[in-house]
């Protein structure tokens, strides 16, 4: 019967639905709590679709924002309920409830917007706060009076919540209704009559709520009104005044005491709380609590006796009758000292920082000091913790002073942290401290001191002026100003020259400023080159860097910068003048002659020599001698013969620079021969010289007349400015055997060498000329040889006894930069030759070999 029902009143929505497709709307009406699959509307056939159009074009529907409860059936298009519906979870008590949903359509894409009214239907009854209301009503309330209460609500809207209220039937109470609008109504209990506790104690009435629903519904409450006795007795103490001691140390929660109270009365009006009134002095109650059933009264807070030493409470004790009736009492409370404050220290003047040469005795601050207690609980000792150079001396009392009673050192300590401490004399005794950051001020007593005493720098010849060199740091440990260092060459007395010396030395360079060369930034201590330096005028630049402080006076350290320049390869071989005396004999020294005059012809820079026909291999017919200005592998050269290339009748030696025959000469050779000679040193990149020598061919008797000539003008051109210098006739027996030992020996040694070399090379190598060490010197000679000293001084070895200035290799403070990997087709350089055993033993062979050939060859 209900299902039938329902149908029909969906039949009868859904005909009064009208839809209006002005803007694209439809609009539909169903009732709340419709059914799930109730039909709502016929959607397809509303927006004018064809049968089986709603499923081939996609109808569906969509709800923005919230759950729709509504679906459209894709077989008919009908909007159908999918869910349960319920107007007031939807929109609570706003009317009308309208939904607003969007159907899409597809092929081609159209949306058309559907408005859902929900209706209310009277599903909700009345409802109250809560089923049963307590009321307490005094018996002596008089007739008229009125007590409110509150009414129901129902969720429904419209008339099915409009609510009337009816009372169930007494004759002391009825109903008083108020509306102030349709919306609200004000509900009264009014007293009709009056109460008697001791007839009726107990009303019980029940209030209803009815809506105007069809059909209606309703709601109850019960009114539950009790009578409440009158009151015709107050609370009495069993004292007026209490009186009672406690310690101030007491702690919190402690029961001072416990006050009583009886009253005569009966029921509500016999029961009765105790509460604190008052205390004096005012402010004072917040440390006490009284329990309002037992009278109790405890500790809440610190008692002081310092701050109060009495204390009185004003109790009350109050029934629950109505009109309440109370009884009062006073509590005298007595607090008895006790030791319970540590003595203050408080720093009255304070002078800081201290200056470092502060005099003893000097009063650093004022302190005073106090104890709040009394008697031997107030009187204060004081002493100052840890041990320092400060002190206390008491002026008056409860007054002290923080005097200096040792010397400062601000560089030892440049802050005291000074602890004053204060004990008084209870028991037990009670301490207390104040701290003091005492700062010391500097003064200029300490003198900038550099890390070393000696400083040795490298730097390579041919620098960028304004190159640095090296960076110098001097320590001062004062501050600000007095630690504020500045740098500068200082001149007083120091020189520069070459060779390794002072000023004055063989090189002939006279004494120079040390800041003509150099430069030291006054806030880094960066040394700078201020212009570029030139090994073969300057080897060693002797100087001090000072150090200066900012303080008044200001105080300065002194260091020492032995400056050695480098070696680069910037000077090209030069040929030499012969060398000998007219003492010498044979074919050399006429050989040499002839030289000599040649080279003082017309004819610039061509060299003269004589040789003979038949003259067998390996005869020496001239020597060419140069010497490079540089040092080191930088000197060390080499001789080549550049034209006539391929197989001629003459070689050079390689490093003796010694020409002799090839073969054996003859008259197929012509009368004279051009050789070009170029001069080489083993620098990177090399540099050279080239020598020109014609060597004539004659017959012996020939030769040896020019030979002959030439003596006898030896002498006037011994300074000449050729270098060649003819060989002798032919090699003796002696010397060849010594030629055949030195060479074997040699061998041997290079051989041992090449060993020691390939094994120093895959061994850890640890880094060398990076800590100091003596002094390591190199010589070569004109073989090529080479040699240590340990002395600080060597001069390069020339065949005829002429010397240089060689190269120094000192081991410095810091090591150098690492050199560059030298070239596979190259000679090694000189420092690689340093730096491992293998050429320690190179040199050595080189040496034996120029020791072993030099009484052989003159």
């Amino acid at each position: 019967m209900g299902e039938r029902c329902c149908a029909a009143v969906v039949r009868v929505l859904v005909l009064q639905a009208a839809w209006a497709l002005s803007g694209g709307q439809v609009r539909y009406s169903v009732p709340e709590e419709a059914k799930a699959g109730t039909v709502v509307g016929r959607l397809a056939q509303d927006l004018g679709l064809e049968a089986g159009e709603a499923e081939a074009r996609r109808l569906r529907l969509v709800a923005p924002g919230r759950r729709a409860s509504v679906e459209v059936s894709g077989a008919s298009g009908a909007l159908l309920v999918s869910s349960r519906l319920d107007r007031e979870e939807l929109c609570g008590k706003s009317a009308p409830c309208a939904l607003r949903l969007e159907v899409l359509l597809e092929r081609p894409l159209r949306v058309f917007h559907v408005q859902l009214e929900v209706t209310d239907i009277n599903d909700n009854a009345p409802v109250f706060p809560a089923a049963r209301k307590n009321l307490s009503i005094a018996e002596l309330s008089v007739p008229g009076s009125r007590f409110p209460l509150e009414g129901a609500s129902d969720a429904d809207i419209g008339a099915n919540a409009q609510l009337t209220y009816t009372l169930s039937p007494s004759e002391y109470f009825t109903l008083d209704v108020k509306s102030p609008d349709e919306n609200r109504k004000s509900l009264f209990l009014v007293l009709v009559k009056s109460l008697d506790r001791e007839t009726i104690p107990v009303h019980r009435l029940v209030l209803t709520a009815t809506d105007g629903g069809r059909p209606s519904l309703t709601g109850t409450m019960e009114l539950v009104i009790s009578v409440v006795d009158a009151n015709d007795n107050a609370p009495q103490f069993e004292q007026s005044v209490y009186k009672v001691q406690i310690e101030e140390n007491a702690t919190e929660g402690t029961i001072i005491l416990r006050v009583n109270a009886t009253d005569p009365d009966e029921g509500i009006n016999k029961d009765f709380s105790y509460s604190l009134l008052s205390s004096i002095p005012i402010g004072n109650r917040e440390l006490f609590a009284i329990d309002k059933r037992t009278g109790e009264i405890r500790l809440k807070g610190v008692l002081d006796f310092e701050d109060v030493r009495l204390h009185e409470l004003q109790i009350e004790a109050t029934d629950k009758g109505s009109p309440s009736l109370s009884g009062h009492c006073s509590v005298e409370l007595e607090v008895v000292d006790v030791n319970d404050n540590a003595p203050e220290v408080w720093v009255t003047s304070l002078s800081v920082p201290v200056p470092e040469d502060a005099s003893l005795g000097t009063v650093v601050a004022l302190l005073s000091v106090s104890d709040r207690d009394s008697g031997e609980n107030g009187r204060v000792r004081c002493w100052v913790w840890p041990a320092s150079p400060f002190g206390l001396e008491a002026t008056f009392a409860g007054s002290y002073s923080l005097v200096l009673r040792e010397a400062l050192d601000r560089e030892r300590v440049s802050e005291y942290e000074v602890e004053v401490r204060a004990e008084d004399g209870g028991a037990p005794a009670l301490r207390a401290s104040r701290g003091l950051r005492v700062p010391v001020s500097d003064v200029n007593d300490n003198a900038p001191s550099f890390a070393q005493a000696v400083y040795t720098v490298l730097a390579r010849e041919n620098n960028a002026a304004g190159a640095e060199l090296a960076r110098l740091w001097a320590r001062d440990p004062d501050e600000a100003a007095n630690g504020r260092v500045s740098y500068s060459v200082w001149d007083g007395g120091m020189g520069v020259g070459g060779g390794g010396g002072a000023a004055g030395s063989s090189s002939g360079v006279g004494w120079r400023p040390a800041s003509s060369y150099v430069s030291v930034d006054a806030e880094s201590g960066r040394l700078w080159a201020l212009q570029p330096l030139d090994y073969e005028e300057l080897q060693v630049l002797q100087f001090e860097v000072r150090a200066v402080d900012a303080g008044e006076p200001p105080l300065s350290g002194n260091a020492t910068v032995q400056l050695f320049v480098l070696d680069e390869n910037d000077n090209a071989p030069a040929l030499l003048p012969p060398a000998g005396s007219a003492a010498e004999a044979g074919g050399v020294a006429a050989a040499e002659a002839a030289v000599a005059l040649a080279g003082a012809g017309s004819e610039s820079g061509t060299l003269w020599a004589w040789a003979a026909w038949g003259a067998p291999a390996g005869q020496v017919v001239a020597k060419i001698r140069a010497v490079d200005a540089d040092s080191g592998y930088n000197a060390w050269l080499r001789y080549e013969l550049w034209e006539p290339r391929g197989k001629g009748p003459f070689r050079v030696g390689l490093y003796s620079g010694e020409v002799s025959t090839a073969r054996a000469l003859d008259e197929a050779d012509g009368p004279r021969q051009r050789l070009l000679i170029v001069v080489r040193d083993h620098g990177e990149p090399a540099r050279s010289a080239t020598a020109t020598l014609s060597v004539s061919l004659l017959e012996a008797a020939e030769a040896a007349l020019a030979a002959g000539s030439s003596s006898s003008s030896l002498a006037a051109v011994s300074r000449s400015a050729a270098g060649v210098e003819l060989g002798a006739g032919a090699a003796s027996a002696a010397t060849n055997v010594w030629l055949v030992v030195a060479i074997c020996a040699v061998s041997s040694l290079f051989l041992l060498a090449v060993v020691l070399y390939g094994a120093s090379r895959w061994a850890p190598r640890a880094a060398v000329l990076s800590a100091p060490g003596p002094t390591t010197l190199v010589c070569a000679s004109e073989v090529g040889s080479w040699s240590y000293s340990q002395r600080h001084s060597r001069s390069l070895c020339v065949a005829d006894g002429a010397a240089k200035s060689d190269l120094m290799v000192f081991s410095p403070n810091f090591p150098p930069p690492p050199p560059a990997p030298a070239a596979k087709d190259t000679q090694p350089e000189p420092s690689a030759l340093l730096d491992t055993v293998s050429g320690t033993a190179l040199f050595a062979s080189c040496s034996f070999l120029f020791r072993v050939l030099s009484p052989a060859l003159g």
